[in-house]
């Protein structure tokens, strides 16, 4: 089974502000929940191109420390790029990372699918670790976007 995530976060930057953070990879550690233990091994030294290679260390659960490499496989400046899994926990990993300029800022849009190795054993540990370890970087790099950007305030209030 392929599952997905969607989330979307309004931003009080620019289109260009947000794609210079969002598409340097150094960044993504600024974003990732500190208990993930993320650190960033190689790749991350230039400027995001297609066919960009990532390599990293990261702790999803509690003891079970894995390498992940994931490769940059589209880029359209300033618009969105993905990425996808070459090696890691996952059985399948598109990210794709969409920016939208709207009026006072940006959305910034993540669209996941993914899918989990183990079978039957995969799809029984989806909703009880996978989907809310999943639901909690996803909240933790909500909350370090507000820190480091600020609050998104409508406009037409």
């Amino acid at each position: 089974m392929i599952y997905e995530i969607n989330t979307k976060q309004k931003l009080p930057i620019t289109k260009q502000r947000a794609w210079e953070f969002l598409s340097d990879p150094k960044n993504l550690q600024e974003i990732m929940p500190d208990d993930m233990g993320f650190e960033i091994l190689s790749g991350a030294d230039r400027k995001m191109f297609t066919g960009q290679l990532l390599q990293y260390n990261v702790t999803p659960l509690p003891g079970f420390n894995t390498k992940w490499v994931t490769e940059i496989t589209h880029v359209e400046e300033p618009n969105y790029f993905v990425d996808i899994q070459l090696y890691g926990p996952y059985a399948l990993w598109h990210h794709k990372h969409f920016i939208h300029e709207i009026e006072g800022g940006v959305e910034v849009e993540d669209l996941v699918h993914y899918k989990l190795p183990l079978g039957a054993l995969g799809r029984l540990m989806h909703p009880l670790v996978v989907k809310p370890k999943l639901n909690k970087i996803f909240k933790a790099r909500e909350a370090k976007m507000i820190e480091k950007f600020g609050h998104f305030e409508n406009q037409n209030k």
